[in-house]
């Protein structure tokens, strides 16, 4: 099953206690580090469809940004919020939409407390979707692609899984801090970095705590033959989805401990084995 983190822990802590195995996939917060030498157009053109695609509604959906650096912070939010104001936002069954509503009027007003408790709390709010309205569906669940700088980790919408059109800068000074950064989230389900150093991004990928991670890919979501599935409180459960774990979690495992004797008769059968 795949929820929210307290739904997750307590299907699987039920599951426990009847002795019945469980995959329950639960909360994500994905990050990505921008790092000073990556290819900045690229970066912020992965990013839109990362973080604005399906509505952010997905957990795979990249929410923060990790710039290391004020000079990549600034040229990346620069660019960001220019490629952000052709996006276009509106009824599902317009074609030329960049994305639709949120799913219910709950989830609206949800993002949309996470944006305003980011700006009470010092964030700054570069680009603003909360008044967006759509012509002919004024009462549509509508949030338009929202970019937020300046996020602290203190703050409640870093903390949380906003499940919307909303990505958030964090800017940090170095690589290690923007690592640990991420391995001190209590989720662990996705993570990337962009950059042009194959050095960083082996470092990256064999020491960040988070069970998939993307080089220059912002969502690292593995092909079918491997297994889904991410760490720490994303996921409870000894076994991902799909892949070679999908396959145990439906196997029971047999072991067979065999000695055959040198010769013999068996059952009627003559056996007659090489010394």
């Amino acid at each position: 099953m795949l929820g929210s983190t307290p739904i997750a822990e307590y299907i699987y802590k039920t599951a426990a206690e009847h002795g019945k195995r469980c995959q329950a996939l639960g909360g994500a917060k994905n990050h990505a580090i921008v790092m000073p030498d990556a290819d900045m157009d690229n970066t912020v053109n992965q990013l839109l469809g990362a973080a604005f695609g399906s509505c952010g509604e997905r957990c795979m959906a990249l929410s923060v940004a990790v710039a290391v650096g004020d000079e990549a912070a600034d040229q990346l939010t620069q660019k960001l919020a220019q490629a952000m104001a052709p996006l276009k936002v509106g009824h599902y069954s317009q074609a030329d939409n960049s994305f639709g509503p949120l799913i219910t009027k709950q989830a609206q007003q949800k993002v949309i407390g996470h944006i305003d408790s980011a700006e009470k709390q010092g964030a700054k709010i570069l680009v603003d979707g909360r008044q967006i309205t759509v012509d002919g569906y004024e009462q549509g669940f509508f949030v338009g692609p929202t970019l937020i700088d300046q996020v602290t980790p203190e703050m409640d919408s870093y903390q949380a899984e906003i499940f919307g059109p909303v990505l958030q800068v964090v800017r940090v000074k170095t690589m290690q801090q923007a690592m640990d950064l991420i391995d001190q989230h209590e989720y662990g389900n996705g993570t990337c970095i962009f950059t042009r150093d194959g050095e960083a991004a082996r470092y990256f990928s064999d020491n960040i705590q988070v069970g998939m991670v993307g080089i220059n890919v912002p969502l690292p979501v593995p092909v079918a033959y491997h297994s889904f599935g991410g760490w720490k409180r994303s996921l409870f459960g000894d076994l991902h989805a799909y892949g070679p774990d999908g396959v145990k979690f439906y196997t029971k495992r047999k072991t067979i401990t065999q000695r055959w004797p040198s010769s013999g008769v068996r059952e009627g059968v003559s056996f007659a084995f090489p010394s």
